[in-house]
């Protein structure tokens, strides 16, 4: 049976307006069962330690369990890859975090977009590294390291645990800044032993994974690489003070897949904003060496962009390829 031109546009405008009104009442009635939290990482790194932070006050606030699931691999592109796929109902989230922008570039080919593919929802942590070096090494600031680098061109040793990690990408841009040649080692496993031996020579790592160090005398912290220095190590200089504009953060938010009604992320955003006002949040942020971020979801959405420009110049510049 053919409509007339007139009763099929009704026809048309009026399921537009039913489905229209089934999103607002998905919506409304957002959360009704619990919601998954991926993280690209396995447990007990950083990004899952800070997603277990926030899904523990965010289940409360949203009255349904929010639970952390852990899909590791591929430099974290197999849980991206996962909600990328997963349904825009706001029942599966991803933890972005500063791998996703440094992969856009790093990987060649991948199946997904994480500008396009993900909505960002709002940020959450973020954390300058710590420049290190063993205590033998003669240099003991940023301008005498320097100085020793450019005096003796590839050898000086920093390590990474491997190709494209924030160890990597703030060593090659401290290189790339400072106009110095050092050799980059990556580790599978932990550097640790090998920087306190001083059979590699210096580092860019988490304050976490330092501080103990540090504290130790087992290292020496030259820098922060930070903007500005950090409130958790207010007498270490930011790199930024010998190289002007030098920053280097690792940093997580969380994502939802595209087309997610607007209202469960703004939602969303709210709730996730109000966990990290929280001071028990601050807190236990700064146990892990970071601080919060928070804001609205086109604040996210803007830091993805401007990093995954910043670190992709940084990878081609460096000719940096997965191994």
């Amino acid at each position: 049976m053919k409509l007339p031109r007139r009763k099929f546009l009704h026809l048309a405008a009026g399921a537009s307006v039913l489905s229209s009104v089934s999103r607002f009442a998905q919506a409304q009635a957002y959360p009704s069962r619990p919601v998954r939290l991926i993280v690209g990482f396995p447990a007990g790194l950083t990004p899952d330690i800070v997603a277990r932070l926030i899904a523990q006050p965010l289940s409360e606030r949203l009255g349904q369990q929010v639970i952390v699931d852990n899909r590791p691999g591929a430099g974290s592109n197999i849980g991206a890859e996962a909600v990328v796929h997963a349904p825009a109902d706001g029942y599966t989230l991803l933890v972005v975090t500063w791998a996703n922008a440094v992969n856009a570039t790093l990987y060649r080919g991948l199946n997904f977009d994480i500008v396009l593919d993900i909505a960002p929802i709002a940020g959450t942590f973020r954390s300058p590294l710590v420049m290190v070096v063993n205590p033998s090494f003669p240099a003991k600031t940023v301008p005498e390291f320097i100085a020793y680098a450019k005096a003796s061109p590839g050898k000086i040793n920093y390590a990474s645990p491997g190709y494209g990690t924030a160890s990597n990408m703030a060593g090659e841009l401290f290189k790339m800044m400072a106009g110095v040649d050092l050799a980059h080692v990556p580790y599978r496993g932990s550097y640790m032993p090998d920087l306190i031996a001083g059979q590699v020579q210096a580092t860019f790592t988490p304050i976490a994974t330092a501080i103990e160090f540090v504290r130790a005398s087992e290292l020496r912290v030259l820098a922060v690489t930070g903007a500005a220095r950090s409130d958790l190590l207010p007498a270490v200089p930011a790199l930024a003070e010998f190289l002007p504009g030098y920053e280097a953060h690792v940093w997580h938010g969380i994502g939802t897949p595209k087309n997610t009604p607007a209202a469960i992320i703004n939602k969303l955003n709210s709730e996730i904003n109000a966990v990290l006002a929280d001071p028990k949040t601050k807190e236990r942020f700064a146990e892990v060496g970071g601080t919060v971020l928070g804001g609205s979801p086109a604040d996210f959405g803007k830091l993805i962009a401007d990093e995954i420009e910043k670190w992709g110049k940084v990878i081609l510049a460096a000719n940096i390829k997965v191994q």
